[in-house]
């Protein structure tokens, strides 16, 4: 059974860092696509950075791009978020996924860690 655990979220203040890391197991994710999502309260679920598993190749939303790094470390089946200069606009659950290659929805969604901002 696949199974995705984030962890590091917490509070921070404005312009601060955070790493959040997502443990990925049940499977190997050859082929995988392994994406961060966010949801602040009262809005959608949305896009932040992309990284696919074999090539390492990236992908980011613009409001995050040139402050977050998406990464993947092999041996611990880990995938991490390193989040700088955060702002009060960050603040939201962020939530680990995993997209099958070929695969048009991502298929399996950790639990979610909160990341909160404070100006």
């Amino acid at each position: 059974q696949v199974k995705l655990v984030e962890s590091g979220g917490g509070r921070v203040q404005a312009g601060g860092s955070l790493r959040l890391s997502c443990v990925a197991s049940g499977r190997t994710f050859s082929g995988y696509t392994m994406g961060w999502f966010r949801q602040a309260p009262g809005k959608e679920r949305e896009f932040a950075a992309r990284i696919t598993w074999d090539t390492g190749i990236t992908y980011y939303a613009d409001s995050v791009k040139g402050r977050f790094t998406i990464s993947r470390d092999y041996a611990k089946n880990t995938v991490y978020l390193q989040m700088n200069s955060l702002k009060p606009e960050d603040t939201a659950v962020y939530y680990c996924a995993a997209l099958q290659e070929f695969g048009r929805v991502y298929d399996y969604w950790g639990q979610g860690t909160q990341v909160t901002v404070s100006s």
